[in-house]
């Protein structure tokens, strides 16, 4: 039998005709064989997965009591379009008590969202026509930059950089570009990097937007998650940011809600009024009871607090185990991410040429995941989302790490 003229009416932004031939194998599709290839080979020893970008740990009991009260009330089971007033007044409430967020008004610039990927998809369906731009920072998210090339337009990066603390520099913008684009994505505390925005880097922000007549959208999916006495961030707590910013929040990382897919966007009025009529077309809103555990959530702060204070200990001790070991590892101020300089190879042995080299020999070898990132600067990310039900637990997962690469010596 031919082949099927189904191939022949696939989009072009998918490969057209060629959709499903393309034999480059992704970053995450290589770790995850390069993992099932390494049990293998390495029967006796369990995987340890530093590489995972989502909580271990369960949704807090409250939340999960809430769901099931609230997905038993019969009032509760039909669509919920682009959300219930509860959980936005609950939004807008979490926004001044963490952040210092005063007067969002709950029913014009906030506006809940099925997690925040769809979010940031959405976000470029409402603005991005053929040949207008996006500027994104890089290494990063790549989903709003995605869909703005499946809409015709064009991704300007901006490069994340250590000598900047990973802060990308609006001045090597070129003009034309700056006037071109429509949008401005940026990612603070920073996935990949563990990067965190300064108030002085957030204000350079709004101005730039003010000067080029750009929207910002910053995805905070990280943002409460500090340690160390650093204080959560939103860049709409700075002056005239709601006049040229929406600020994307997830319940996802700081009340280990990933499944739950739950998220607002908030800030400037017409942005919000955009996604919500973006949304409408695309989704019929998310459950009510997940809603109202969600509302749950974002008045029980004292959830992040605990999940802060985990993170911080496992931050401590794998900075410290990777001190160790030669590596030049700096606790960050926010987000569950290390980000580390990849070494030059082992002396006497191999050599890296990039953070994937580094990263395949890891798994391979030693039996530990992490993921590589060569977009800019070889580094490879962690994540203290291990799993390890105790601190004791913990304890050995380090030691564990310090026993399989204490037979090595990087050159850095």
């Amino acid at each position: 039998m031919g082949e099927s003229y189904i191939q022949q009416l696939i989009a072009q932004r998918l490969g057209g005709n060629q959709f499903g031939r393309d034999t480059v194998l992704y970053k995450f599709e290589k770790i995850k064989r390069a993992k099932q290839q390494a049990q293998l080979k390495h029967p006796q020893l369990p995987m340890i997965d530093l590489g995972v970008g989502e909580p271990d740990a369960m949704a807090d009991e409250g939340v999960i009591k809430t769901l099931a009260q609230e997905a038993a009330r019969w009032e509760n089971r039909g669509y919920t379009d682009n959300g219930i007033l509860p959980f936005q007044k609950a939004a807008a409430q979490y926004m001044q008590y963490v952040y210092g967020v005063k007067e969002l008004d709950p029913e014009s610039e906030i506006c809940h969202a099925i997690g925040s990927k769809p979010a940031l998809a959405m976000m470029a369906q409402c603005f991005i026509n053929p040949k207008d731009a996006a500027l994104m920072t890089v290494p990063g998210y790549p989903i709003m930059g995605t869909m703005t090339k499946w809409l015709g337009g064009e991704v300007y990066d901006l490069p994340l950089k250590k000598e900047n603390q990973y802060l990308p520099d609006l001045k090597q913008i070129p003009k034309e570009i700056a006037k071109k684009a429509k949008l401005l994505y940026i990612n603070y505390p920073n996935n990949p990097t563990g990067a965190f925005a300064t108030e002085a880097f957030f204000k350079e922000v709004v101005d730039f937007a003010n000067q080029n007549q750009i929207l910002v959208v910053q995805d905070a999916a990280y943002a409460a998650l500090t340690f160390d006495g650093t204080k959560p961030l939103s860049i709409l707590s700075i002056e005239g940011a709601k006049e040229v910013c929406v600020e994307i929040h997830s319940l996802s990382k700081a009340f280990n809600m990933t499944g739950w897919r739950m998220a607002f966007v908030a800030g400037n009025a017409i942005a919000v009024k955009a996604f919500a009529a973006v949304k409408d077309n695309n989704d019929s809103g998310q459950f009510a009871a997940i809603q109202l555990a969600g509302k749950y959530a974002l008045e029980h702060t004292e959830i992040t607090h605990h999940i802060n204070e985990k993170y911080s200990r496992r931050h401590d001790m794998l900075t410290k185990t990777l001190k160790e070991l030669g590596f030049d590892a700096k606790k960050p101020k926010a987000s569950f991410y290390l980000y580390l300089d990849v070494p030059k190879g082992i002396k006497g042995g191999r050599r890296f040429e990039n953070a994937e080299e580094f990263s395949q020999y890891l798994i391979y070898e030693k039996c530990i995941s992490t993921v590589p990132w060569d977009d800019v600067e070889h580094c490879v990310r962690m994540s203290v989302t291990f799993l390890a039900e105790t601190e004791e637990e913990e304890k050995k997962v380090m030691a564990e790490i310090k026993k399989r690469l204490s037979d090595v010596e990087f050159e850095f």
